[in-house]
């Protein structure tokens, strides 16, 4: 199975409309998006988006990030494209999300206790599932602020330790682009598609198991 995984759009349809065109011939599954389509927008600008995606033709999921309006998560859940607080199966497949943050200085929009983290991961997963998280796991490259804090998940990553999904997928910590691994757990945050990042994956569904994850830019 191969998967399209992006994050942090931030409002910037015109970047999706480049992305799409560039992505036009590849093949493969599934597009999975990793929260803040918007940049503290409600339902209508995220509409703009997510149109793009929906005209696109191809299947994808999502969840919100901490800088989507409170009404975002009405419109991915009246798409039904919403992962938040959800579990889906694709292809034999399992895959969990989770939307907003853990708390953050700023008291921005999505925000979630420790504890609301960890009793939605732990009551939506099951063995072998892949996870669709905006934030990423505490202490890790992919967590790290351009000023060195570590500002991701300990909900998240103690969940990782115990259950040990073989994939992880995140974003928020624009600077914190990358591939890091806790366990057997592979986390990918693709970067701010905003910038041109995105990822690809291969994921083999019989094993439940990453095979490669490649990370692109296309400006």
């Amino acid at each position: 199975m191969r998967i399209i995984a992006v994050t942090d759009i931030h409002g910037r349809d015109n970047r999706v409309k480049e992305f799409l065109e560039h992505i036009k011939d590849e093949e493969f599954d599934l597009i999975m998006i990793a929260g803040d389509i918007t940049h503290f927008g409600g339902k209508e600008t995220a509409y703009n988006i997510l149109k793009e995606f929906i005209g696109f033709g191809k299947l994808f999921y999502a969840v919100m990030g901490n800088c989507d309006g409170r009404d975002v998560l009405e419109l991915l859940e009246e798409l039904n494209v919403s992962l938040h607080d959800k579990r889906v199966e694709f292809n034999g497949v399992g895959i969990v999300g989770i939307g907003g943050s853990n708390i953050t200085p700023f008291s921005t929009i999505w925000e979630f206790s420790e504890e609301e983290i960890w009793e939605i991961l732990t009551k939506n997963y099951q063995d072998g599932d892949i996870v669709l998280s905006h934030v990423p796991p505490k202490n890790t490259k992919v967590d790290k602020t351009l000023v060195g804090t570590h500002a991701g998940s300990k909900s998240l990553r103690k969940f990782i330790e115990e259950k040990q999904p073989p994939l992880v997928i995140c974003g928020h910590i624009h600077e914190g682009t990358g591939i890091d691994r806790i366990g057997e757990t592979l986390i990918v945050n693709p970067g701010p598609l905003a910038k041109g990042h995105y990822a690809v994956i291969e994921f083999n569904k019989e094993q439940k198991k990453v095979k490669d994850i490649i990370l692109e830019k296309f400006l």
